[in-house]
C-alpha cells in the first residue's frame, strides 16, 4: 500500500512539474504576443522613441541659445548703429 501511495504521489507531483513547465512556457508566449502587439500599435500611432525625443530636445535647446545669442548681436550692433548716425537726421 506504501509503495503504490509512493507511485500515486510521485505521478502526481511529475503533472504538477509538468503543468507548472506548460504554464511559464504559456506565460512566455503571451508576453511575447502582448509586447509585439504593443510594439505594433505604439508603431501605428506614430510615437517616437525616447532618443529620437531626447535627441530633437536638445536641438530645440542649441537652437534656442543660438537665438539668444543671435539678438544679442543684433542689439549691439543696432546700438553701434545709432551711435554713429549723424544728429541730424
Amino acid at each position: 500500500m506504501t509503495q503504490t501511495n509512493n507511485r500515486f504521489l510521485d505521478e502526481i507531483g511529475r503533472l504538477m512539474n509538468d503543468a507548472a513547465g506548460a504554464a511559464q512556457g504559456v506565460k512566455r508566449e503571451v508576453d511575447t504576443v502582448v509586447r509585439n502587439q504593443a510594439e505594433k500599435i505604439l508603431r501605428d500611432l506614430d510615437i517616437v522613441k525616447r532618443e529620437e525625443f531626447e535627441a530633437v530636445k536638445d536641438m530645440a535647446r542649441l537652437a534656442r541659445e543660438e537665438n539668444e545669442t543671435l539678438k544679442a548681436r543684433i542689439a549691439a550692433l543696432e546700438l553701434t548703429l545709432a551711435g554713429s548716425e549723424p544728429n541730424g537726421i
